[in-house]
């Protein structure tokens, strides 16, 4: 049974700083292009960043590009979104996804995790 569990989410306020992190069981990681999303309330779910099976290539939303850093550890199954200069709309659920196929915003993923919740006060 596959598992993506997301963590550390919180509270931060606005310029501060999280990371996020997503432990992966029951795949081959490795195998994986992943990605993070996030869905704000009352808005459809957006892409933030993706980082191919190797770790060599990663894409990123205009919006957090400079910002934010994805990054994997494939001995550890677990992929990272480091937050940086956090802004109030940063603001949402952050998800967690795997894909075999597709890297980049297009992902659409074989499997998600359950979300974290980010809020960034001003």
């Amino acid at each position: 049974q596959v598992q993506l569990v997301e963590s550390g989410g919180g509270l931060v306020q606005a310029g501060g700083s999280l990371r996020l992190s997503c432990a992966a069981s029951g795949l081959t990681f490795s195998n994986y292009a992943m990605g993070w999303f996030r869905q704000a309330p009352g808005k459809e779910r957006e892409f933030v960043a993706a980082i191919s099976e190797s770790g060599h290539i990663t894409y990123y939303a205009d919006s957090v590009k400079g910002r934010f850093t994805i990054s994997r550890d494939n001995a550890k199954n677990t992929v990272y979104l480091q937050m940086s200069s956090l802004k109030p709309e940063d603001t949402a659920v952050y998800y967690c996804a795997a894909d075999r196929r597709v890297v980049g915003s297009t992902m659409k993923g074989d499997y998600w995790g359950q979300g974290t919740q980010v809020t960034v006060s001003s």
